[in-house]
């Protein structure tokens, strides 16, 4: 499930990235290219029970994690589940001793970066060389 999903959010943002569908094997790349394999914790939200949605983070130093894989599927957008999964990232990297959570985003995701700013993300300076990151958050936590 969860795999499908990271999936699922991949072939979303290359699609939207390159104005065309994705295919299998961009997808493969961009999975090659960022594995989320050490995460420290991925969440995976339902709407009616249907797996709709994730979210995890890995830590970056002892007291910053980083946000990854921050998604909500088409069908269950405006349904609050992209602040649920964004707050339960949150409280566990507290648990974990992080004091702040930091994410990179693309220009073209306004909807995730309208997100970011309602729940108190701030922009801040790039902290990585990303070729598709144009935005760089940060929240203290």
């Amino acid at each position: 499930m969860a795999r499908r999903l990271v999936r699922t959010y991949l072939t979303d943002i290359i699609g939207r990235y390159h104005g065309r569908p994705a295919t299998p094997a961009e997808v493969d790349q961009a999975i090659a290219d960022d594995p989320t394999d050490d995460l420290r914790a991925f969440f995976v939200g339902a709407l009616a029970g249907v797996p709709a949605g994730c979210a995890g983070f890995r830590l970056v130093t002892s007291e910053t994690a980083e946000l990854k894989r921050l998604f909500v599927h088409s069908d269950a957008r405006g349904t609050g589940g992209g602040a649920a999964l964004l707050a339960a990232v949150e409280e566990a990297a507290v648990s974990v001793g992080a004091s702040a959570i930091r994410l990179d985003t693309r220009a073209d995701l306004v909807e995730a970066r309208a997100l970011y700013a309602r729940h108190g993300y701030r922009e801040v300076p790039p902290f990585n060389s990303d070729r598709y990151a144009d935005h760089w958050f940060e929240k203290r936590l």
